[in-house]
C-alpha cells in the first residue's frame, strides 16, 4: 500500500483584519500619480500595525469608500516583494470590508472548484453570480482562476463545502 499525502499549496494570498486607522495620499514617480495612490493604516488584532498600498488595481468588495474607523480585511500576495521596514508595508490586492454573516475566500481554485488550501470547496449553480473586477459577467471558467468568493454558510466538512453568494474573478493577476 502506498501510504504517501499529497500536501496541500499553501494560499496565494495572506490577509490582515483590522481597523482603519489612517488613510494618506501618496505618489509614485509623478505628481500626476498624487492621490490615485493611498497608504491605509490598519490595527490588527494584538494592537499590531500595518501600512497597505491601495493603488488603482485594488478590488474592494462591494465598491465601497473606505473610510478611517471601518473594519476590513486587506488581502496580498504572499510571494510579492514588501521592504524590510517597520510598521510593515503591503501592496493590498483586495480589500474586503466587513459585514456581518458575510465569509470571504481569496484564492486558487482548481479543476474540483477546491481551493489550493484545500479548506472551501464551491459548488456551483444557475444562481451563482460571476463577475469580473468592473462587475462584467464573467463569460469564461473559474477554475485555475484567483477568486473572491462571498458566501453565508458552508458545511463542516474538510473541505467545507458551499454554494457561493458571489464570486469575482481576479483578472489583473492573469
Amino acid at each position: 500500500m502506498d501510504y504517501r499525502f499529497e500536501r496541500p499549496e499553501r494560499s496565494h494570498y495572506l490577509s490582515v483584519s483590522g481597523r482603519i486607522k489612517s488613510i494618506e495620499p501618496v505618489g509614485y514617480g509623478s505628481q500626476q500619480a498624487y492621490g490615485c495612490m493611498m497608504l491605509m493604516g490598519v490595527e490588527g488584532e494584538g494592537e499590531t500595525y500595518v501600512n497597505f498600498m491601495v493603488t488603482p488595481t485594488t478590488f474592494v468588495l462591494d465598491y465601497v469608500e473606505l473610510l478611517v474607523g471601518m473594519n476590513a480585511t486587506f488581502y496580498y500576495r504572499a510571494d510579492a516583494p514588501a521592504p524590510l521596514i517597520f510598521p510593515p508595508q503591503f501592496s493590498a490586492v483586495v480589500i474586503v470590508p466587513e459585514q456581518e454573516g458575510r465569509f470571504v475566500y481569496v484564492g486558487n481554485f482548481d479543476e474540483e472548484l477546491i481551493s489550493a488550501d484545500v479548506s472551501l470547496q464551491l459548488e456551483m449553480e444557475d444562481t451563482v453570480q460571476v463577475v469580473t473586477t468592473n462587475n462584467q459577467k464573467f463569460l469564461g471558467n473559474p477554475v485555475n482562476k484567483d477568486l473572491v468568493v462571498s458566501y453565508t454558510n458552508s458545511t463542516r466538512s474538510i473541505p467545507a463545502k458551499t454554494t457561493p453568494d458571489k464570486i469575482v474573478v481576479l483578472c489583473q493577476n492573469m
